[in-house]
Formats: C-alpha cells, structure tokens, sequence
C-alpha cells in the first residue's frame, strides 16, 4: 500500500494548488476567448451609417463621431485598405487620404490604419440630402418638425460620374423609388461596353450583377440620374469616379437610406472641394483633392480658401494660421484642420447691470477724447440657403 509522507503531503498541496491555478487559467481564457468571439463578430458585422449629432451652437458646423479624436484599427490579418474601407463603409479615396504611409495593396496583420472622425458639414441647406461630389460622400438630415433645426445627420460613401460621365450639379429632388429594379442601358453606354469587348444585354434584370443594386432613388434629373446601389464586381470603388453620372452607394447604406427617404425629398448637388467651419469658437479648414480631369494650382486653392475664412468671419480675415492652412491646402487629406481660435463671447449682462455701472462712471470733459471700446468678436451667422449654385 502506497502511504504519503510529510514530504508527500507538500508535494499534493503543490500539485492541487497548481491545478486550481491551471482551472482558474482556463477559466479566464474561455472567458476571454467569448470576448474576443463577441468583438470579432462585432467587427465582422457590417458597420450602419455614421451618424453624428449635430453640433449644439447653431452657429457651428463640424460633426464629431468620436470622443478621442483619432480612432484607429488595427489589422488582424494580411489585407487591403479596401478591405478597411469595406469593412468600415468608407471610401477609398478617403482612406487612401487618411493613410498616405499605408500600402494600399497591403495592410500587414498587426497595422495600424486610422478613421475618419471630424468632418465639416457642407455649406448647403440642413435639410434633406446633400451630394458634396469632391468629397465623395453623401449628408442626409432626417426630417424634422417644421421650425426645428436638425439634431443628427448621416453620413454615406458613395461613388460620382466619371470625368466623362459627370454628375449634374444642382438642386433637385426625389422623384421615385424601385425596389430591386431592373438596368436598361442606354444605346450610349451599350455602345461603350460593346466597344470594349463587354456587350450588355438591352435588360439587365435584378440580382448581384445589377450595376443599379438592390435600390434605386430616382432624381428629378433628365437623363436617368439615380442614387442607387452597386454590383458585387464594383463594391470597392465607392469613393470613387467610376459612374455613368449616377450615385452608387453600398448595399447596406442604400437600403437604410431607402426607408427612410421620401418621394419629394430634397437633394443638392454640389462640389465643395474645400470646406470651411467652426466648433468651439476655432476656425477649421477641410481640403479634398480635385476631381479626375481638374487641377487647381495651391494659389487658386489658397484663394478659395480666403474667401470661404473671410465668409464665415463675417466678410473679415482673422489673422489665421497660414503655415495649418497651407499644410491642409498641400496634403488635401479631407479632415478639419485648426487655423484660428477667437476668443468666446462674454454672456450679455443685464440691463440693471448695465444702468448701475453708466451711473457710477464719471462723465469726460467734452476736451477730452473718448477712447473708442474694441469691437467684440464676431459671430458667425448661418448663411440661409447655402453656398451652392441653384440650378442645373
């Protein structure tokens, strides 16, 4: 028979509290193994429209998503920034630009690739849907009360007209929508495909080779203008110019929007390569680079720049950061970058107040010049119908 020692006995309380310490591990990986399946499916799961609330001082125009102010992924295996730009609804000319260090053909496992987080709204109406095409990106206000302002907004990638197909610029509206509609291509872009050796049929009818997708908002535009969906083969050119002229969404995007769009919503079109906004009392700038078929020199951009800085400075230049603004100007990454900070505005004091101190102060000599008080700073006011040129 086999008997324990006091040494035996030392060695079972090692061993036993060894294996308690083993069970406590397996225990701690299991659990972190769940997290780690909850987050991957997280991440697998595909991410809905930024929305961002509306910025609380009417006055101000840039949106934030995230409180730190630079969020990040990291890689967990060899891919693509388009695959990130999938994965996170963006687009990859907006990625690429966020990236310019990053392969764009090959994220390394463990890499850090940064978001988009801040961006300035575009200077037209806060209502219905904005298209600013330099930016390639779409803002939809939900409806609101009549007299209410907006409380949040919604942001889509999306891709615009080729340099030969452009989208129309302009106001317009939605005119209709068709679930799961059928293509028939136009003569002119049959005779392109077929002139490329890819003929199209005369129908293209619903399904994952459908260049409309699974939806289609129809605008009040001639020649068929639609903001619609995609075909699996063009999924990663959201953010790009690869259309007809029309507004391609991804799959997950276009069908959020088209529940909550009405027929008659209003839809501007415009082209704002460079934005100008402020939050908190600082002025930012935002550049994009110029569409495939345009070159502005820096000095034309720095131009346009000034005009938009002396706009929402009341029609002033403050003295701004010049060197902020050339950078912004030369790398064109597409987010805000700060240029100038004013000092806040002091809260109105009371007429009592105000009538206590004229009484206490002593009345100049008529010989004696009255120092003129420094203008206050000027407030920013929302311009009515935005910068955008109406009409097509």
């Amino acid at each position: 028979m086999f008997t324990w020692g006091l040494g035996s006995t030392r060695i079972a309380e090692k061993v036993l509290f060894l294996y308690r310490v083993f069970e406590k591990i397996i225990a701690m990986n299991i659990r972190a193994l769940l997290v780690f399946t909850i987050l991957s499916s997280a991440m697998s799961s595909h991410v809905h429209a930024a929305t961002y609330d509306m910025p609380e001082n009417p006055n101000d125009s840039i949106i934030i998503k995230y409180v730190d102010d630079m969020p990040l992924t990291r890689a967990e295996q060899d891919e693509t920034l388009l695959d990130v730009a999938r994965r996170f609804l963006l687009g990859q000319t907006e990625i690429v630009r966020l990236n310019p260090d990053v392969d764009r053909w090959l994220v390394k496992k463990g890499e850090i690739v940064r978001l988009s987080n801040r961006r300035i709204l575009p200077d037209s109406p806060h209502n219905g849907i904005t298209l600013n095409i330099s930016e390639y990106r779409m803002y939809f206000y939900p409806p609101t009360k009549k007299g209410e302002r907006p409380k949040q907004v919604m942001t889509y990638a999306h891709g615009v007209g080729r340099q030969d197909w452009k989208t129309p610029l302009g106001q317009t509206k939605i005119a209709r929508k068709i679930m799961n509609p059928a293509w028939h291509p136009p003569e002119s872009i049959r005779r392109e495909h077929a002139a490329n050796g890819d003929p199209l049929p005369l129908v293209v009818p619903p399904g994952p080779n459908n260049p409309l997708g699974s939806r289609a908002l129809h605008l009040a535009l001639p020649g068929e203008y639609r903001i619609h969906g995609t075909d699996i083969d063009k999924i990663h050119g959201i953010g790009m110019q690869i259309t007809h002229g029309c507004v391609r969404m991804y799959p997950e995007d276009v069908e959020e929007l088209y529940d909550m769009v009405d027929v008659g919503t209003p839809v501007y079109i415009v082209k704002q390569p460079i934005k100008v906004g402020w939050l908190n009392n600082v002025l930012y700038v935002e550049a994009h680079p110029d569409l495939e078929g345009e070159e502005t020199t820096l000095d034309q951009r720095f131009a346009e720049a000034l005009r938009l800085i002396e706009k929402a400075n009341n029609q002033e230049v403050p003295d701004f950061d010049q060197k902020a603004l050339n950078r912004a100007l030369t790398n064109q990454a597409g987010e805000p970058i700060a240029i100038y900070e004013r000092l806040p505005l002091m809260e109105d004091t009371t007429a009592e107040a105000i009538n206590a101190e004229q009484s206490s102060e002593p009345v100049p000599s008529p010989s004696v010049p009255i120092a003129e008080e420094p203008a206050p700073a000027p407030v920013r006011k929302p311009s009515p119908s935005g910068y955008y040129r109406g009409g097509l």
